[in-house]
């Protein structure tokens, strides 16, 4: 299952896993471009399925991460690769369909929401695994103002929401082991020639090409038996210090709990 595989690095991954053999899940929110993309990979010979659902809407999460438990009660591994940037106004902050900071709601709390409805079957798997696409730049999680609803910058939130998907990964990754998932993070180059790095304005310094090499050392990485690890580009390396606090941890899982917890489901696995 690859997450934003429409376009960018998403699609570039769901290529490359088709080749290797994957029935690949690809996952856009739009229609036409999720079909596009099957469509290509079948093209070339591969297995592939549409899920289309939009990551900034909770509800269309869960429904996502059940219709997939339902289709595919075996996932050999999850790939948490959508995501958003700071946007085309760093200063216009953004809201999600359920309310929420929009960089909060989809780079951790999608990512995590559907992590959660798919233990189920990446545990029926053996040897599944879990990859979070993350980034380089790490803030803490203000737990005073997790909304950051003052002093709003739109890329201190692109940072803010990967700080809280490492140390999401780092946080579950025992557990999720003893299940036989192995869990890690990768930050996969810098800004990439995507959609949502020349959006911000910025001109690129890397190609998708280098950030899929990357993700796929990692997958081999984990595929050994690697867990709980964050790699830069194709080499491990550690994350922002406070990824490892547990009283970091435990606060960013409490409110983790608040925040999901109308769209949680007995399927769903519990931080």
């Amino acid at each position: 299952m690859v997450t934003g595989a429409t376009s960018g690095l998403g699609r570039s991954l769901a290529r490359r896993l088709a080749e290797d053999g994957w029935t690949v899940l690809v996952h856009g929110r739009d229609k036409g471009r999720c079909h596009t993309v099957v469509d290509e990979l079948r093209s070339a010979g591969g297995l592939a399925y549409p899920y289309v659902a939009d990551l900034a809407s909770l509800e269309q999460t869960a429904e996502l991460g059940r219709r997939i438990a339902a289709d595919h009660p075996s996932l050999g591994l999850l790939l948490n690769n959508a995501g958003v940037g700071a946007g085309r106004d760093a200063r216009r902050r953004e809201l999600s369909g359920d309310g929420y900071e929009l960089r909060l709601a989809v780079n951790y709390l999608a990512p995590v929401l559907l992590t959660r409805c798919l233990r189920a079957p990446l545990r029926a798997a053996g040897s599944a695994q879990v990859v979070n696409v993350g980034s380089i730049g790490q803030s803490p999680v203000d737990f005073d103002d997790p909304q950051f609803t003052r002093g709003y910058d739109g890329m201190e939130a692109y940072t803010r929401s990967k700080f809280a998907l490492a140390a999401f990964s780092f946080s579950i990754a025992d557990d999720y082991a003893r299940d036989d998932i192995r869990v890690n993070c990768v930050h996969p180059a810098n800004y990439m020639d995507t959609t949502m790095v020349i959006e911000a304005g910025v001109r690129p310094w890397s190609t998708v090409a280098h950030g899929t090499s990357s993700v796929l050392t990692v997958l081999a990485a984990g595929a050994s038996g690697v867990k709980g690890q964050y790699f830069n580009e194709g080499r491990r390396a550690s994350a922002h210090r406070l990824t490892q606090d547990p009283r970091v941890r435990d606060r960013l899982a409490q409110l983790t709990d608040q925040l999901l917890a109308p769209w949680e489901t007995e399927s769903s696995s519990p931080w």
